[in-house]
């Protein structure tokens, strides 16, 4: 057997070793999944709260694995804001952390992570928020479009309040 080999077995040796209990009691793994029902209900509602604004916006649903399940586009909102939507959500949604918390960890000179920003779909700007359920991410929605990041997350907030009562169980 040649080293490579050796080390190949090693390893998927080593995988056995140290599976947690979880796992090693069955071959499946299940978490709560956002609905698309629930997605589209928490777009419309970051839609409204931009929109009582007077700010047209594009608003981006995923689910936990960063998949978008919904993407709802103001008439007006610019062609950019489109990925921008979609970037923020999977960057909330990879990270499991809000893009503007991200942003300012990664972008400060000489962060050790700041190559993830070159990422293609990553998108270090705030507007995107993880939705939890019974303390795991399940999903994230993500705004662009609003004047300044602030109003942004603002919208994204309220359409994570519109379903939050939905997600705590």
């Amino acid at each position: 057997m040649n080293a490579r080999m050796t080390m190949l077995l090693a390893l998927a040796l080593a995988g056995t070793l140290v599976r947690p209990a979880a796992a090693a009691d069955s071959a499946v793994w299940s978490r709560p999944m956002l609905t698309p029902e629930a997605a589209m209900q928490a777009a419309r509602a970051a839609q409204a709260e931009c929109r009582k604004q007077g700010w047209q916006v594009t608003v981006s649903v995923t689910d936990a694995s960063a998949v978008p399940l919904v993407v709802l586009r103001d008439r007006f909102a610019g062609w950019h804001t489109v990925e921008g939507s979609i970037d923020k959500a999977r960057t909330a949604a990879s990270w499991r952390g809000d893009t503007a918390s991200l942003a300012a960890r990664v972008m400060r000179p000489g962060a050790p992570e700041k190559a993830v920003e070159h990422i293609p779909g990553v998108l270090m700007l705030g507007g995107g928020i993880p939705m939890e359920a019974a303390g795991q991410v399940v999903g994230a929605i993500g705004v662009s479009g609003a004047p300044g990041v602030d109003n942004d997350v603002l919208c994204a907030k309220a359409g994570i309040a519109a379903i939050e009562a939905e997600l705590a169980f």
